[in-house]
């Protein structure tokens, strides 16, 4: 489905692929994602796409958001919004779906191929009108979490579905080894 000449971008809902991974029991190591894409076809924009705790003074995600940053990501981020649910319980809410769409559209005269990671079914019009103005729409997420992640209405519209879990040799980071716990103190009489 990628041809060496293809003009593609890749459009990461971000919250939506680390659920993925994480589903799957593995890290991504985002250096080699892109260079997967870059030997796939001529990689014209990569986006990173997140909503972002403001009140934190500490984001754990900002040194990965810094890191693609520097490394040839697009990031864009919006503040998320903290509200209380009917239960009482802290919630976050920073859908980036309005933001990820615009962008599409946006490129999509210049794309031949779009590769969205992420298996949300909001974004099943979105695809559809990509494929309209003629740009192939591959779909990355993953069918072997339970639940899936994938809506099952966006990987039948997609032209292309790639497995997540197929890509774990590709691009995901080796298993950290445990730290071993620091040899405590000793005292000599």
């Amino acid at each position: 489905m990628f041809y060496k000449d293809d003009r593609l971008a890749l459009f990461i809902d971000g919250s939506n692929l680390h659920a993925a991974a994480k589903s799957l029991g593995f890290d991504l190591d985002y250096k080699l994602l892109r260079q997967e894409f870059e030997r796939r076809g001529k990689l014209i924009r990569a986006y990173y796409y997140t909503a972002l705790l403001e009140s934190e003074e500490y984001s754990p995600i900002r040194p990965l958001i810094d890191w693609l940053n520097y490394n040839g990501y697009t990031i864009v981020t919006k503040p998320a919004r903290e509200y209380t649910d009917s239960m009482g319980r802290r919630r976050v809410k920073g859908n980036m779906d309005i933001e990820l769409a615009v962008d599409a559209m946006e490129l999509a005269p210049r794309l031949d191929h779009a590769v969205l990671f992420s298996g949300d079914g909001d974004f099943r019009p979105l695809v559809e009108a990509l494929q309209r103005q003629g740009v192939r729409v591959s779909v990355v997420s993953t069918m072997r979490s339970q639940p899936p992640m994938i809506a099952d209405e966006l990987r039948r519209q997609a032209d292309n579905f790639i497995e997540l879990d197929a890509l774990r040799d590709i691009v995901g980071r080796p298993p950290r080894e445990p730290r071993e716990p620091a040899p405590a103190p000793t005292t000599e009489t």
